[in-house]
């Protein structure tokens, strides 16, 4: 049976899960595969940590430059994550004639315009599935299974992380800080998680998805971006009170003045089933024009998703191998840019928390510039005091002009019965 020799640059956790897989299923992968993948190669800085299995004489290595200068080896998996050294040996493979697999959505959605040039014009491609989503083969999805649809729009929950501490928050009812402080002791959240709080996470994953399903590159630095920062168990009280779930949600969407591309706290309304994705698990809903409506959930995060998309992606750049086609053009275009919608221009319904003194004529006030914004009020709710004699005044809005709601709020945080600085969060209804 024909050998694929495989190169391993990072033995972390994931780059651990995949020399198992590679071990454990080693004869169903060869059989479906028609090839036998096997790892020659494993490049680590700590050689010494037990990731509680063994592998052959010679396979381990510090030096990753055994790997990506070796002609024998045919795949090169990038794990070590980040932008250099990563950006060097990824193209470095690519030249070198070998296909690349990696997980490092960081990188890809920073520097992939310049890396899936690199991997067309050595006729060699780059797979990332294991970059977003975890175990939810998405980037399959999109790239063969809706291959036939104009996809109009795309809502994911795609952090785990963030996913499991606002169901933390929701179903404890405790404050972001204890919530942090639980996914942190699981394992779910990292020492300085802020990579996923601040939403910058998601974002690297959108950009990729958008560029994907829109048929141009997204800048991811141009994505707008909010984190869940500013969420209080307040707010998860409130909003649930009117029927809704708060996500971190990734939103795509086509508009007439272009790729609209955003992250940000959203209100989900219980009945739509992205409400009811929990824990650390991820979700992506798609419309198409012809396959309509679509969800794709699973495990969006750990050694075994994560590593199972990787062994995927072997297993699709050896059937490339086995079959001789280098004329495959890359994944993700990157001859045009798309043109992305500002965010000034998004309309949509807001829900609003300000906190005020409590004082007759205070709500008029409010709804005044509100209402001089061309901003019209859904309802009002009007909580008991709280801290220090507050009130929280909560409204949630029609659809509005993302420009017309922030002139209005801002003018509203300037008035002197407002104390503090308002909460905002987007309704996607």
């Amino acid at each position: 049976m024909k050998e694929i020799k495989i190169g391993l640059i990072g033995w972390g956790t994931v780059g651990a899960g995949v020399t198992r897989i590679l071990q454990k299923n080693s004869a169903l992968i060869s059989r479906r595969l028609g090839a036998r993948l096997r790892l020659v190669r494993v490049a680590d800085l700590n050689l010494k940590r037990d990731r509680g299995m063994k592998l052959a004489p010679g396979i381990l290595t510090r030096d990753a430059a055994r790997i990506i200068e070796d002609p024998e080896i045919d795949i090169v998996v990038e794990l070590i994550g980040g932008l250099d050294p990563a950006e060097g040996m990824v193209i470095s493979s690519l030249r070198g004639g070998k296909r690349v697999v990696t997980a490092n959505k960081a990188l890809l959605a920073e520097r992939g315009k310049t890396l899936f040039r690199e991997a067309g014009q050595v006729r060699r491609r780059i797979f990332f599935e294991a970059s977003v989503g975890g175990g939810i083969p998405i980037i399959k999805i999109i790239r063969e299974g809706l291959s036939a649809n104009r996809i109009s729009s795309i809502l994911g929950i795609i952090n785990g992380t963030t996913n499991y501490i606002l169901t933390r928050m929701s179903e404890e009812g405790i404050t972001l800080a204890a919530a942090v402080r639980g996914a942190k002791k699981a394992g779910y959240a990292e020492k300085n998680p802020a990579l996923d709080l601040e939403g910058i996470d998601s974002a690297h994953k959108l950009a990729l998805l958008s560029s994907l399903a829109f048929g141009g590159w997204a800048d991811f630095s141009r994505i707008y971006r909010e984190g869940i920062n500013e969420i209080t168990d307040e707010d998860i009280a409130y909003t649930a009170g009117l029927g809704y779930t708060i996500k971190l949600l990734a939103v795509a969407k086509q508009s007439p003045s272009g790729a609209d591309l955003r992250v940000h706290p959203t209100l989900v309304p219980r009945r739509h089933l992205l409400s009811a994705v929990n824990g650390i698990f991820n979700a992506v809903y798609l419309e198409g024009d012809f396959s309509k409506s679509q969800i794709f959930q699973g495990e969006g995060a750990g050694q075994g998703p994560t590593a199972s998309a990787v062994v995927a992606d072997l297993m699709e750049a050896g059937r490339e191998i086995l079959s001789g086609n280098d004329s495959t053009p890359p994944f993700i275009a990157t001859d045009r840019d798309l043109k992305l919608a500002p965010i000034g221009e998004v309309v949509c319904r807001h829900y609003l928390r300000i906190p005020v003194i409590d004082r007759p004529g205070v709500l008029a006030r409010i709804a005044s510039i509100l209402g001089a914004g061309g901003i019209s009020i859904d309802s009002v709710i009007q909580r008991q005091r709280y801290k220090r004699g507050l009130v929280p005044v909560i409204l949630m809005t029609n659809q509005a002009r993302e420009k017309a709601l922030q002139t209005a709020l801002d003018k509203i945080s300037h008035l002197e019965v407002v104390r503090g600085t308002p909460v905002r969060i987007r309704v996607e209804d």
